[in-house]
């Protein structure tokens, strides 16, 4: 149990969310008294997409499916307690809660992933609403938890303070990897995209640029589902003739196996706030690529496989592509040691992270680097 903050920790999301609630039960094991509101267990659009509420074994789990709800859990909260809420904006039933937190005084952390930026007049507009919201709450708030390698420096630009902007990541449980049968030394480099099949996500590119990589042996698994899936097959089809299968959508608990299999994840997104399948594919012992709009940029880059390319450039992606290609299939020494570094990604890493954060808050001490920030070896 931490010896020196024992304060009980709050927190507020739409949904109980495998990408959230894993650190709380994390933090609730390693012995804080945590308590996890939610609005609903599970939306339907993320049910939709094969997800499943995390387990509450440790934490304390309550709903609140409105705002009378929502402010009769903050006046029974203790005086002592410390809230992560989700958000600035909205976000359902948080928004009241943040109100009614902040009427009462106790403390609050916002958490929130990269905004994401598009077209000129959107733009402004959003940056001009988010410095009103920085200039209400950057006083009345702890700190923020920034997800997302660039979202520090934007909130810092729309006037929140350094040093109450904290790095920080989706950290999730970790997985049971089960054992892979061993493939052929022939077989081909498995490129592997798992997601939504929508413009964002930009799975044409990944198409496109796995079509200019003429004479390499490789083949593209495709997890998800989503409106653009015809003219993806057909534009697959095309430019890749029979190298991409088609797997559907696929629930949680299958994924650490298919990640485990594959020997590079692509995320090609125009915009992810984080991009949990990259934190899920490291986590498996599998080098990710993704563009430099996805939150989780920062990770890939200190994880020192897979890459990093300008989004939208077709090019780069397949430069990358060619690199990581070039190193062949994964081999089981390489996957266990990525698989070591990635700890710092997971639920437990993140529970200590954001107790070393709170505490060093509390003290008035310098804050604790990010877990990510150190090299692979051996990779």
């Amino acid at each position: 149990m931490p010896a020196v903050l024992a304060d009980p920790v709050w927190f507020w999301q739409r949904i109980v969310s495998p990408h959230m609630a894993g650190l709380a039960e994390a933090l609730a094991w390693s012995g804080r008294r945590v308590t996890y509101v939610a609005e609903q267990p599970m939306s339907e659009d993320r049910a939709k997409q094969g997800w499943t509420p995390a387990r509450a074994d440790a934490m304390t789990l309550r709903l609140a499916p409105d705002a009378a709800a929502a402010a009769s859990l903050v006046a029974g909260a203790p005086e002592d307690s410390i809230h992560i809420c989700q958000g600035f904006r909205g976000n359902g039933v948080v928004g009241p809660a943040r109100i009614a937190l902040d009427a009462r005084g106790l403390r609050q952390w916002v958490i929130m992933e990269t905004v994401e930026e598009r077209g000129w007049a959107a733009t402004m507009l959003k940056r001009l609403e988010y410095a009103r919201l920085m200039r209400k709450w950057r006083h009345r708030i702890e700190g923020v938890l920034a997800i997302g390698h660039a979202t520090p420096a934007w909130l810092a630009a729309r006037g929140m303070p350094a040093e109450r902007i904290m790095p920080f990541a989706y950290f999730l449980p970790e997985p049971t990897i089960p054992t892979q049968p061993e493939r052929s030394k022939e077989a081909p480099f498995r490129v592997l995209f798992v997601g939504q099949f929508i413009e964002r996500k930009r799975i044409n590119l990944l198409i496109d640029a796995l079509a200019r990589l003429d004479g390499h042996s490789l083949e593209l698994v495709v997890v998800g589902a989503g409106p653009l899936e015809a003219d993806l097959r057909q534009r697959a089809g095309a430019r890749l003739g029979d190298r991409v299968t088609w797997l559907g959508q696929q629930p949680m608990h299958e994924m650490p196996a298919i990640m485990a299999g594959a020997d590079c994840l692509v995320l090609p997104s125009r915009h992810d706030g984080w991009g949990a399948v990259v934190s899920e594919a490291l986590m498996a012992g599998t080098p990710a690529i993704c563009s430099d709009r996805c939150g989780a940029a920062g990770v890939v880059r200190a994880s020192g496989v897979g890459g990093v390319f300008k989004a939208g450039e077709v090019a780069e992606l397949a430069e990358k592509l060619s690199m990581v290609v070039q190193f062949g299939q994964v081999t089981p020494e390489r996957r266990q040691s990525i698989r070591h570094w990635s700890k710092c990604l997971g639920a437990d890493a993140g529970a200590k992270f954001l107790d070393d954060i709170l505490v060093s808050r509390k003290r008035g001490e310098p804050r604790p680097a990010p877990p990510w920030h150190k090299i692979v070896i051996g990779t």
